[in-house]
């Protein structure tokens, strides 16, 4: 099972360098999106996947009679999913808002949209004479 995880998590990561490497802004948080849930498999994956009893304790013993699955991993998944939600709502605000501002979602053309700030100062190189 873990192989098969493991080519999963590598097919996420693959497609979501594919999209995060376009120009569209969509496709990049797309791919951003699918990065957080190969990192969700991979952490859920290191929690081991077995096919083991649920960590309960039976009546009369101490500890589980079986080998029980460890929860932190499925704790952190929970709380990067909470996260990972919250970074997709703000994201695609942040999307809308450019595309209606600037009427495109093209990276490119969003930097040729904004054009040059005129109170913007080009960068000394220390051969004028400001600095002596």
């Amino acid at each position: 099972m873990e192989t098969v995880m493991a080519v999963l998590v590598g097919a996420l990561v693959a497609a979501s360098v594919y999209l995060m490497l376009r120009r569209n802004v969509v496709k990049f948080l797309f791919g951003l999106i699918l990065m957080s849930n190969a990192a969700n498999l991979i952490i859920f994956a290191s929690g081991r996947l077995t096919q083991a009893e649920p960590p309960l304790v039976p009546d009369g013993l101490s500890e589980p009679a079986v080998q029980a699955a460890n929860a932190l991993p499925q704790a952190l998944i929970l709380t990067a999913i909470v996260i990972g939600f919250g970074l997709l709502a703000f994201t695609l605000v942040l999307v809308y808002r450019s595309w209606r501002v600037l009427g495109t979602v093209d990276g490119d053309a969003m930097r040729i949209a904004e054009g040059e700030s005129p109170t913007a100062v080009p960068a000394s190189d220390g051969k004028d004479g400001a600095n002596a």
